[in-house]
């Protein structure tokens, strides 16, 4: 309880509430066509590779569009960048509610989905700010843990699609995104940790090696959460002839857990450090995509995807504990250029498995490419995290002010670099 008080009262506990509502439900908005795709592909007749490209066009739009929001809200703040974004995307949202009715246009409207999913680096940024560094990963765990409007998008609009009318589903998330904007708006603070630099500074990140690095960590764990979780309610529907309200209902249980190992992710590397948490939970996502290749019954699957979710969403809380580490003054552009080539590798999953399916016959094709690509990127950070060490995180992945005061305790001294956040 008093760790808790004391997390509270070093930042702004109004404006990291703001960030968490503008992710999540930004987030929810992001995967509605996959927590639709049941009654989308019934309707049009759609193929396997085909609800493939349908759940991934969102995230390669979003993808694309995080970045430049990430640089705008360096100029503008990023509570105003918040501001703008959830108004134009409940225009877009209204679009889908008027004028989607073709294959086409779903295809369309997943592109101005992608609005919401821009949402990601100033989300974080936004609600981290006002938290020193020993605290930042609890803090952008807590923002990110909206990414729990996966779950909202499975729960609700699968229920609102059979009542309704899958298009309909649209206007009411329009309306609901005002609840959000309206908390942005009067709560929200915009956070004191900013430095005025140029574009080109900003943009620094974008040509330095471990930008990369931390591309490729993403694209495992956020990629394989989003891009599951958008494929998750077809693939439940397909593969078990369940029915669509139960296949949202399935897909939640899934992405609820990995929404809330976000924020252990986060406090878990606050203490053991973000390399230490990433090689963990690496391994046990690894084991769980290659097990499900196997294609158990229908519980132990969905066991073995809440296990595969809790992983990748520890490993996304656990990613941006070192992200501002290694970029302190430019947080939003550096995490909005690693959550957009994450979220790019959001589509790589949705895809792997349609073409796996439609070729093969069987899903497990598709896993096990992934995994293999998952052990791949782990092995490069078990080798680049030598690095880390020597110039600019502290033991493990944790924060140097935070393994100087635990070093401190068990007598134990070493040469930090006084001042210096990163290199």
């Amino acid at each position: 309880m008093a760790s808790t008080k004391i997390f509270l009262k070093s930042g702004h506990p109004p404006t990291l509430l703001a960030a968490f509502l503008y992710f999540d439900f930004s987030f929810a908005v992001w995967v509605l066509n996959g927590a639709m795709g049941p009654f989308i592909s019934e309707q049009f007749h759609l193929s396997p590779s085909q609800i493939g490209l349908m759940v991934s066009v969102p995230t390669l739009a979003g993808a694309f569009m995080r970045f430049p929001l990430g640089v705008i809200s360096q100029y503008i703040g990023r509570k105003n960048a918040a501001i703008v974004e959830m108004s134009s995307i409940i225009i877009a949202l209204l679009y889908g509610f008027f004028f989607v009715h073709t294959f086409n246009n779903v295809l369309a409207m997943g592109v101005l989905l992608g609005i919401a999913g821009a949402s990601f680096g100033v989300a974080l940024s936004l609600g981290s700010g006002w938290f020193p560094q020993q605290y930042k990963g609890l803090a952008m765990g807590i923002a990110g843990a909206g990414n729990s409007g996966t779950a909202l998008a499975a729960l609700f609009a699968p229920r609102l699609a059979m009542h309704f009318g899958w298009q309909h589903v649209y206007g009411f998330a329009a309306a609901m995104m005002l609840l959000p904007l309206l908390v942005m708006a009067i709560f929200a603070k915009e956070p004191p940790d900013v430095e005025h630099q140029s574009l080109g500074q900003h943009l620094k990140c974008l040509v330095e090696a471990d930008g990369w690095y931390f591309n490729l960590i993403y694209i495992i764990t956020f990629g394989g959460f989003i891009g599951l979780a958008t494929y998750l309610p077809s693939f439940f529907y397909a593969q078990f002839h369940v029915t669509k309200v139960q296949a949202g209902t399935l897909t939640v249980l899934a992405t609820l857990t990995g929404s809330c190992t976000r924020v252990l992710g986060g406090w878990a590397a606050d203490r053991i450090g973000g390399i230490t948490t990433l090689s963990v939970v690496f391994l046990i996502a690894i084991a769980a995509l290659f097990s499900l290749t196997a294609t158990p019954s229908l519980v132990l699957t969905t066991a073995l995807f809440m296990l595969c979710f809790a992983a990748l969403g520890a490993g996304n809380g656990a990613t941006f504990q070192l992200v501002p580490l290694r970029w302190p003054v430019t947080t939003a552009v550096a995490g909005g250029m690693i959550g957009e080539i994450g979220a790019l590798g959001g589509s790589i999953l949705p895809n792997l498995l349609g073409l796996s399916k439609q070729h093969t016959g069987s899903y497990a094709k598709g896993f096990i490419a992934y995994a293999l690509l998952a052990t791949g990127i782990l092995v490069m950070l078990r080798m680049v995290s030598r690095s880390w060490t020597r110039r600019w995180v502290g033991p493990g992945g944790r924060a140097r002010i935070a393994s100087q005061a635990l070093d401190s305790v068990s007598g134990v001294n070493h040469e930090v670099e006084s001042g210096r956040a990163y290199v």
